[in-house]
């Protein structure tokens, strides 16, 4: 018996599971639980996010908790962009704010490799930032998972 943890849904992915992966990940995400979050990954995992590069499950999560702590009130949603055997291309947007009230919406395309038992093992982000006044938020559910009736990207004119 495998002592490796598994995170189903599992590779190769088809349509319905690549789906249901990406929106695991978003609430994770939106979880906003560095620790709980970074289980996802491979003890080895590699990313790039903008100009850091992580190297390890250790990292992933230090990383995680400096972003939750200069993002405040993050709001994310995903969407699956295209997929193909255990790799899963998304987009997404995100909206938070600093310390100084100021918000963003984030946009971003993620690429995504996983191991064989579902764990994602590399994890390549390309986001930029546009600055945006609080009454043009369109991600105002409260803290948590995105409800199952708000909107997704598309919808929204993202």
């Amino acid at each position: 018996m495998s002592t490796t943890p598994s995170r189903p849904p599992l590779p190769p992915f088809t349509l319905e599971t690549a789906t249901q992966k990406v929106r695991l990940a978003e609430d994770g995400w939106n979880s906003r639980d560095p620790d709980k979050v970074s289980l996802a990954y491979t003890a080895d995992t590699q990313w790039r996010n903008r100009v850091e590069f992580v190297t390890s499950r250790d990292e992933a999560k230090a990383f995680l908790t400096r972003k939750w702590n200069k993002e405040l009130d993050y709001r994310l949603i995903k969407e699956l962009w295209t997929f193909a055997d255990n790799r899963i291309a998304v987009r997404y947007a995100y909206e938070w704010h600093d310390d100084s009230g100021n918000w963003f919406r984030s946009y971003g395309n993620e690429n995504w490799e996983f191991a064989e038992n579902g764990l994602m093992h590399r994890r390549f982000a390309c986001i930029n930032d546009t600055p945006i006044e609080a009454s043009q938020r369109k991600f105002r559910w409260p803290l948590g998972r995105r409800p199952d009736d708000h909107p997704g990207l598309t919808e929204l004119g993202l």
